[in-house]
């Protein structure tokens, strides 16, 4: 379903602290979230102009566009 290699899609390792398990992509100018065990997707930011590449570490996921760079702490949104 997700293409790992793909530089818009990055996996939330269990253990690292936000997000484990999840995977997180870009698509439609939205970050998204990808829970497998529920099969929920959450959006998380929209409006995410020319993204190149998508990094998550620890509960800091980094969007790499072609002007900016979009740091987003996942520990600060509420469920």
């Amino acid at each position: 379903m997700f293409d790992l290699d793909n530089p818009l899609v990055c996996e939330g390792i269990i253990g690292d602290g936000c997000g484990g398990g999840r995977l997180f992509f870009i698509e439609d100018e939205t970050l998204k979230a990808y829970d497998p065990q529920s099969k929920e997707v959450i959006n998380l930011l929209s409006d995410i102009k020319d993204a190149k590449k998508i990094s998550k570490k620890g509960c800091i996921i980094t969007i790499e566009c072609q002007k900016e760079s979009i740091k987003l702490d996942l520990s600060q949104i509420k469920s």
